[in-house]
């Protein structure tokens, strides 16, 4: 048994990138760039008015002769000379010859007469050609997310497609004869719903992944060597709940011994979540999280999370991203293992949930927090501060 600190570095050592590949750019929001993304032409891709109203020479007099107009898309093929104007809205070509824009706020009209108010001056509300970036700009570098605003300039970018990390793939597979589908289990007398996949594969979306199967599958040994093979040829990940413990029928760990695991660890010295252990077969991740509900979120969420963030092309140590805060209420001291506790976060601090069995699910949808207590910390009371992750 190791404690977390060094299951966390041989779990942060393992997340790599499992590969990229080329999507269409509509398709790409929400993934991590894995190559630079270059502007195949110039922004704007030639001079264009920044504002409605008339373009005319500067040296010209104050009245002058309407000659055509330019729109975005299509703009005036003629030259602008002395004493002509061409009408012209926001984004549309400038005429050659034109070098300022008249707002149309400042000219009259008398017929096709365009009349200036005051004598041109101030600024000339033209965008000058690359005045934003020039063909062969890096506009996106990897690493990046294209959330709205980087799709915002991907788009500009004017590439059809953009190389992205790959999203590792993961299958979740839940064991134990008690767990059935949710919607079924008041049907059977000791059933009991099968909750942590649900969430586990929820993380796995949220943290990068792609959940491509979630299984459920009874404490049968050969049925689940049979899954485990299967699975690791469609994963990057196997995330395998329950059957940690070495009960009669705990087969987490058998299951895959015919394909070869290797053990990067087996057991951390944390509460909750103990069991919790990670190993690799065939080339692929395989993470062994325990049954109970409360355990399995929080060893997920030490785990999984960095694991996938790194795999899908992220910088893992984001997904342990610690922080003080401030308690809002009491906290008890710890003992030999390091205790990972649930809280809410509230305007006045931190609240732990009074409930902090490993087997509870009602409070997880309340907790946004883990408070992390190294072995033998004393109790903890209001104003005090501890270090935190989000949940």
């Amino acid at each position: 048994m190791i404690d977390f600190d060094e299951a966390a570095r041989l779990t942060l050592a393992l997340a790599r990138p499992v590969g990229s590949e080329m999507v269409p750019i509509a398709d790409a929001a929400g993934r991590l760039l894995a190559a630079p993304l270059v502007a195949r032409g110039d922004s704007p891709r030639a001079a264009v008015s920044a504002m409605d109203g008339y373009a005319v020479r500067s040296d010209a007099a104050a009245r002058f002769s309407l000659v055509g107009q330019s729109f975005p898309g299509a703009g005036f093929d003629g030259e602008v000379r002395g004493g002509q104007a061409v009408r012209i809205f926001t984004g549309a070509p400038v005429p050659a010859g034109a070098d300022r824009v008249v707002i149309q706020e400042n000219v009259r009209r008398e017929g096709d007469d365009v009349i200036l108010e005051d004598p041109p001056s101030g600024p000339t509300h033209i965008r000058a050609q690359g005045s934003d970036f020039r063909a062969g700009s890096v506009l996106l570098e990897p690493g990046v997310r294209l959330g709205p605003r980087a799709m915002v300039a991907a788009g500009a970018a004017d590439q059809a497609e953009v190389e992205v990390y790959r999203c590792p793939k993961v299958v979740v597979i839940g064991t134990g004869d008690e767990l059935l589908e949710p919607g079924k289990a008041h049907l059977s007398r000791y059933g009991i719903p099968e909750s942590v996949s649900l969430g586990v594969a929820a993380m796995t979306e949220a943290w990068g992944g792609a959940c491509i199967g979630r299984l459920r599958l009874t404490d049968d040994l050969a049925m689940l060597k049979e899954a485990a093979r299967e699975a690791l040829e469609l994963a990057d990940v196997v995330v395998v709940t329950g059957g940690a413990s070495v009960g009669d029928r705990d087969f987490a760990r058998a299951m895959f011994e015919d394909v070869g695991l290797e053990l990067v660890f087996s057991k951390v010295e944390i509460k909750p979540g103990k069991p919790v252990w990670l190993g690799r077969a065939l080339g692929k991740l395989i993470l062994g999280l325990p049954g109970n509900p409360t355990s399995a979120m929080v060893t997920g969420r030490l785990f999984l999370a960095p694991l996938l963030a790194g795999l899908a092309g992220g910088v893992p140590q984001s997904a342990h991203h610690w922080r003080r805060e401030r308690l809002a209420a009491a906290l008890p001291a710890t003992g030999e293992r390091e205790t990972f506790y649930r809280a809410a976060r509230l305007p006045e601090g931190l609240s732990p949930f009074s409930d902090q069995d490993s087997g509870s699910q009602r409070v997880l949808a309340q907790a946004d927090v883990l408070i992390r207590r190294r072995p033998f910390e004393p109790a903890g009371g209001p104003g005090d501060e501890v270090e935190t992750l989000d949940f």
